[in-house]
């Protein structure tokens, strides 16, 4: 346990603002490399013994990351290699190649990390535990979603358990296509999606209540987020670094099997609406939505959230969260026309639950999203389906070193906050970031080859 109480420190130091976050925006120490370096350096000692994704194993002898999908350039040579190694070599790779073109545009992986990278919750979540289980004076709605949560809190892990954990760091791969574009007179597919999806890796950090930090790779593009309990803030390669509206929200990526916690919380406030059978398992459905002060917060000028609404289907047979599925309509008014409406819906299965030191974790699974543009005219919709897939390969609770220090936001973070609109289809060099001075002047779809939606912004 020395072993890895060593090892853990010098990865959270990693973090520290002094290191981490002094040549921000491209972060020179990142948890990726640093934890490569880690792997040579205890090769010349004894071999310890550390819970990984539910089993007790020496270090030396984990086993090769699994690819999901093709497998990228000089992943091949990679795998010869024994466990830390070989899944870090690639991942530092990720983070320095080029930009990889083939398959489709470059703005098709702008999107998609814009909506994959870093999405939230749709309501914040209090520190506060579960209240406790009441009948009386409680509408049926209400008090069947409670008892739901128990059953899935005592399912993955218990309370008393869940109640100790600190902190928690996850790391795994993603796979990334834009596989349909859809207009009013025809439909693209992406007919060769081994080639064109593209793949990498995340690591993700938290401190419980609110607190996270995550760090995407995808294509020869980085994006990280995080949260210090106050401000959630993000960086992207066209955006910088920049505060998101409204109130601190949990990471979508992380309720997705993997802070059962976090999970149970944000649905306190649901209701049971019936039961549902998704992929042959029989489920119950939970019904969460952000209340009219929380989508107020997260509207921006001329871009308003007029709904978020989140589902969790919670398997009547194991009591797990087996399928998420949330919907968010933006309407977006532009100066002298009509408004444009965009809904954003995220379906996301989880898969393979497997233990790691007593908590139930979601070690894989996929997410399709659908992002539908309406409302100038009866023939002037589009929709752009996208898919996602990721598989955990390290989980760890309660690790050593990491303190409120590491979650502090970058120092060239842009003064205001910028609005989720910002990820919609834009034009190159356009945003939506800055403030309400920005105007909207027209939504409309390029002359020529190309299929993408622009932004056309005064200001």
């Amino acid at each position: 346990m020395e072993r890895k109480h060593n090892f853990f420190s010098e990865v959270v130091r990693s973090l520290s603002p002094a290191k981490s976050r002094s040549k921000s925006p491209s972060r020179s120490a990142s948890p990726l490399s640093l934890l490569r370096r880690n792997k040579q350096q205890f090769q010349s000692q004894p071999e310890p013994l550390i819970a990984r994704s539910g089993s007790l194993r020496p270090i030396g002898e984990t086993l090769a990351p699994l690819m999901e999908g093709p497998n990228p350039e000089g992943f091949e040579n990679e795998t010869k290699k024994e466990g830390w190694s070989a899944l870090h070599n690639w991942m530092k790779g990720q983070l320095a190649r080029a930009p990889s073109l083939s398959g489709y545009k470059r703005s098709d992986l702008r999107l998609l990390l814009g909506v994959l990278g870093a999405p939230l919750a749709p309501v914040p979540v209090s520190g506060d535990p579960l209240p406790h289980l009441s009948i009386k004076d409680t509408p049926i709605e209400t008090s069947s979603a409670q008892y739901i949560l128990q059953q899935y809190i005592a399912a993955s892990g218990g309370a008393r358990y869940q109640s100790s954990i600190r902190n928690a760091y996850a790391m795994g791969k993603v796979k990334m296509l834009a596989s349909e574009y859809e207009t009013a007179t025809k439909v693209t597919k992406n007919r060769n999606s081994s080639r064109a999806a593209e793949t990498g890796g995340f690591v993700l950090w938290q401190m419980m209540p609110d607190m996270w930090y995550v760090e995407l790779a995808v294509g020869g593009s980085k994006v990280h987020a995080g949260s210090n309990g106050k401000l959630v803030w993000r960086h992207t390669p066209w955006l910088g670094a920049h505060a998101a509206k409204g109130p601190v929200r949990p990471l979508r990526r992380a309720l997705q099997g993997l802070d059962p916690r976090t999970t149970a919380t944000m649905f306190s406030d649901a209701r049971c609406i019936g039961e549902k059978q998704i992929n042959g398992e029989d489920c119950f459905v939970l019904k969460l939505c952000a209340d009219p002060s929380t989508l107020k917060a997260r509207s921006d000028g001329p871009a308003e959230i007029i709904r978020h609404v989140l589902f969790g289907y919670f398997s009547q047979r194991t009591g797990l969260l087996v399928h998420m599925e949330d919907s968010h309509l933006t309407r977006i008014q532009s100066t002298g026309g009509d408004a444009v409406y965009w809904e954003t819906t995220i379906n996301s299965v989880l898969d393979d639950y497997r233990p790691v030191e007593g908590m139930m974790i979601a070690h894989s699974g996929r997410s399709v999203v659908t992002l539908f543009r309406f409302g100038e005219t009866a023939m002037s919709h589009t929709k752009t389906r996208m898919e996602e897939a990721w598989i955990i390969e390290e989980v760890a609770f309660n690790v050593p070193g990491l303190s409120l220090d590491c979650f502090i936001p970058p120092a060239d973070i842009m003064c205001g906050s910028v609005s989720e609109a910002c990820e919609l289809p834009q034009e190159r060099g356009k945003s939506m970031a800055g403030s309400n001075r920005n105007k909207v002047a027209a939504l409309e779809k390029p002359q020529g080859k190309g299929d993408n939606i622009i932004w056309r912004v005064e200001v």
